[in-house]
């Protein structure tokens, strides 16, 4: 699903140049779990940025689902972003002023799905994620945990072909962060590619891949499966 070679990305200020990523590959096929973990600044969450094409690279190469998109243009990488790829945030990323339900169902506005259509894959993820009962609260009614559970519902409710998920338990507490790494797996059980970065251990054993990284390439791959 994901090729990616030789990927460079740098980001400058007057005073300094950054090297965020320097001549990075990496595979994930479909239906794997990776976890992406290393020190704060070694280019984790450009990675994560590049691969979501929320960001595009200064050099290399990055094929998914076998099409070339390091050079796609913002309109491209919207359009392909779309309808392959949910996002999962440590901070949930949720509007405030948007029921459970509307934000929820925000992806598939977007993706011009017709309002009874939405209405049905809007309730079926609400169900499975056991937050139906929430639907018309809003982000600041509901606790850490069940956040997370509608933002993970909101990432798949279109049935995305790659998760990925920025640190999702970094503002959870353990049993909660247990729950959503269950939640995670049993997504990915299912068919769903996952990439999640995080700094947690435990969350990383949940994958079937552990991928180290420091100073902006990969330097070590543990496979736990």
């Amino acid at each position: 699903m994901i090729k990616i070679t030789d990927l460079e990305k740098k980001y400058s200020t007057e005073e300094v140049v950054t090297v965020a990523l320097n001549k990075l590959s990496l595979e994930v096929k479909k239906g794997e779990f990776v976890s992406i973990m290393g020190p704060s600044g070694c280019g984790k969450s450009t990675l994560l940025n590049i691969i979501g094409l929320l960001d595009d690279p200064d050099s290399g190469s990055y094929r998914f689902n076998d099409i070339e998109v390091a050079k796609f243009n913002e309109r491209k990488r919207s359009e392909l972003r779309k309808h392959n790829i949910g996002f999962v945030f440590q901070s949930f990323n949720l509007i405030d002023e948007l029921t459970v339900y509307e934000n929820v169902e925000l992806p598939l506005v977007y993706t011009k799905v017709k309002a009874s259509e939405r209405k049905k894959q809007v309730e079926q993820v609400l169900e499975k994620m056991g937050i139906m009962h929430r639907r018309n609260h809003f982000p600041q009614q509901l606790s850490g945990g069940q956040q997370q559970r509608v933002a993970i519902s909101r990432a798949v409710v279109t049935n995305p072909k790659l998760i990925l998920a920025d640190e999702p338990t970094g503002n959870l507490d353990s049993a909660n962060g247990n729950d959503v790494m269950q939640l995670l797996t049993e997504l990915n059980d299912q068919g769903t590619t996952i990439v999640m970065v995080t700094h947690s251990e435990h969350d990383a054993k949940f994958s079937h891949r552990i991928i180290s990284m420091l100073d902006g390439k990969t330097v070590a791959e543990n496979i736990l499966i």
